[in-house]
């Protein structure tokens, strides 16, 4: 249950991992630039949880869930009825791992905010008008707080995974794309590099992927577990081409 881009950029390494994920979106929202990257390995469902026939079924689903990813506003689902006492109460073993924009505490906890938003009020667009040395704020050319936070969301259910196999009991994780960039700053520039090279055939990985897109060619993945293969066997496809069943 998360949008653009920190939780479905989780959900996909997990889903690389050997993880069956499915994506529920409202019946309104797509976001058809990123739906080609970002469903890749999952199958997508639509719920509207204010009808009561699909809270049953959002309900049993979560029932047999081993992992919650979600990335509203704070107070989103407590509003729909499923505060987190109530989303373990329905999954005494779940692991929760939620995700806003700036925090879950102080008058901005309930503020909506996407990466280039953060950027520009957390000091990284600051930090990058110091180092080009000109008068207007410069951010990352990329969304580099929605893809930092994702890997941190995966590795949070990872570990809170490891820690039920011993305890038996599920677990929680709260995370911020305001609190990646604070750490993203934090950490302070790295040396100068060389600039980055031009992309070439061998950046992309061998299967070709029938998309609903059609052939699709996948650049590999930016990153490597030795002795565990990122590999996905679903093709990505549209928002909603999926019964909500596991």
């Amino acid at each position: 249950m998360t949008r653009v881009l920190a939780g479905p950029v989780a959900s996909r390494f997990l889903a690389g991992l050997g993880a069956s994920v499915l994506r529920i979106d409202s019946p309104t929202w797509n976001e058809p630039g990123v739906v080609p990257e970002m469903t890749l390995g999952k199958r997508c469902a639509r719920l509207d949880l204010t009808s009561h026939d699909d809270r049953q079924v959002f309900e049993a689903l979560l029932k047999d869930a081993d992992i919650l990813f979600h990335g509203y506003r704070a107070d989103a689902l407590e509003q729909l009825g499923y505060t987190l006492g109530e989303r373990q109460h329905i999954a005494p073993g779940l692991i929760d791992v939620s995700l806003n924009a700036y925090g879950w505490s102080g008058p901005w906890r309930n503020r909506r905010g996407f990466d280039s938003l953060v950027q520009m009020s957390s000091g990284i667009a600051e930090a990058g008008m110091a180092w080009k040395q000109t008068d207007k704020p410069l951010p990352l050319p990329v969304q580099a707080l929605d893809h930092a936070t994702g890997y941190l969301m995966a590795a949070s259910a990872i570990r809170a995974l490891a820690e039920r196999l011993d305890s038996g009991r599920g677990g929680s994780a709260r995370l911020s794309l305001a609190r990646t960039a604070k750490l993203l700053v934090e950490a302070g520039q790295v040396p100068q590099q060389a600039a980055l090279r031009e992309e070439d055939i061998n950046d992309q990985g061998l299967v070709v992927e029938q998309t609903a897109w059609g052939q699709a060619h996948r650049l590999l993945a930016p990153l490597s577990i030795s002795g565990t293969p990122l590999q996905w066997d679903l093709p990505a496809v549209e928002l909603g081409s999926h019964r909500p069943q596991w």
